[in-house]
């Protein structure tokens, strides 16, 4: 006599259960290993290629206003140019969002002026300039006595800062947006002696980058 052996249904869902789970896991496993391939990828390229970070100098600064208003009101005037450079030779930079303002011992002297966008391409230089000003700007009691204690010494010093976002560019490859901070030191000559306004800076000095 010969035996006929027949699967139940709850066997055949629960084998067919098993087989779906299977192919999530195996899906799974697969979109991970291309994900990381990509990454890694990403990773490797970036290494080759390790872009280095712009490189800012300060040309030039003139100071045409700076003078109180009131107590403790500011009325502020400054020109500056800036000279951006790229060192990548095989990365482009892209320049968004840029703020350029002026600060004297901690307190900022003219409100934000904004730059215009711009793409700078392999190891290319370019030349920023902004007009600095504030008007009735509040600012700290001891502001007088301390313009008065550098001009006594014979010199002034501000710090001069551009803030902004950029996006490296490798081929048609652009990344997404890094927060940098620029900040150059201006030493000018402000003594009782010191011709009127404008007070100028021409020292083409390094300024320091932060991405």
């Amino acid at each position: 006599m010969s035996q006929v052996f027949s699967k139940s249904p709850k066997h055949c869902a629960k084998q067919q259960g098993l087989t779906i789970e299977k192919s999530y896991k195996k899906l799974f496993f697969a979109c991970s290993a291309v994900f990381t391939s990509v990454l890694a990828f990403i990773f490797i390229i970036w290494l080759i290629l390790h872009p280095s970070k712009p490189q800012f100098s300060l040309k030039e600064a003139d100071i045409y206003q700076l003078n109180l208003s009131g107590p403790h009101l500011l009325n502020s005037s400054i020109q500056l140019t800036l000279l951006s450079k790229n060192p990548n030779k095989k990365v482009g930079i892209y320049y968004d969002e840029l703020h350029a303002y002026a600060s004297y011992k901690g307190q900022q002297i003219t409100v934000d002026s904004s730059l215009p966008p711009f793409y700078q391409g392999h190891e290319e230089s370019n030349l920023l300039t902004a007009s600095l000003e504030g008007t009735g700007l509040p600012v700290a009691p001891s502001f007088g006595y301390e313009v008065g204690r550098d001009q006594t010494a014979g010199r002034i010093i501000l710090n001069l800062k551009v803030n902004g976002k950029l996006r490296w560019k490798v081929g048609t490859w652009v990344s997404g947006k890094y927060r940098f901070n620029v900040n150059c030191i201006s030493v000018m000559a402000f003594g009782p002696n010191t011709p009127t306004a404008p007070l100028s800076s021409y020292q083409g000095t390094q300024c320091s980058t932060a991405v």
